[in-house]
């Protein structure tokens, strides 16, 4: 491989990685909303629902089950958002592995110049694809706080 090649090939991964850390802060802002709805206002709703748990007239495992119980809510919405975010990662991943698969290919055909090009497009495409299919925040929100309600109106 030439300097130039070297150099050019350096200049991509540098931009691949500024844009793989856009979509991380895009990714971020995008569910902080519901993050900051897990760890307040739920995470709240628990403790003062534990903090009822604790009556001198229950039994040690009662007073277990209860504050048990009164986490689920709050399991419930962190298994949803990191569930989310898994399955945003999974689909992002794949369509980088595209990416990458069509570069090899494009670099065993020593077409180098426009294999550099078009894998940049490809991540972008991939990258703008992605954050469109990001979990709106409003919506997991929605459903944390209706999980809530749920568990709160079946104690």
């Amino acid at each position: 491989m030439n300097h130039i090649a070297a150099a050019e090939e350096q200049l991509v991964s540098e931009r691949l990685r500024r844009k793989l850390n856009e979509i991380n802060l895009a990714a971020q802002a995008q569910l902080s909303g519901v993050q900051d709805h897990v760890n307040f206002t739920l995470q709240q709703a628990y403790f003062k629902c534990a903090y009822e748990c604790f009556d001198r007239k229950r039994k040690q495992e009662e007073i277990s089950n209860c504050v048990e119980h009164c986490s689920v809510p709050v399991v419930n919405a962190q298994a949803l958002v990191e569930n989310e975010m898994a399955k945003f990662q999974e689909r992002l991943n794949r369509s980088l592995m595209v990416c990458q698969d069509k570069f090899e290919s494009a670099k065993l055909q020593q077409i180098r110049t426009d294999a550099m090009k078009d894998m940049e497009s490809c991540v972008d495409q991939s990258i703008q694809e992605s954050i469109k299919t990001l979990p709106h925040g409003k919506n997991l929100k929605d459903v944390c706080h209706r999980e809530l309600l749920v568990h709160n109106f079946h104690s």
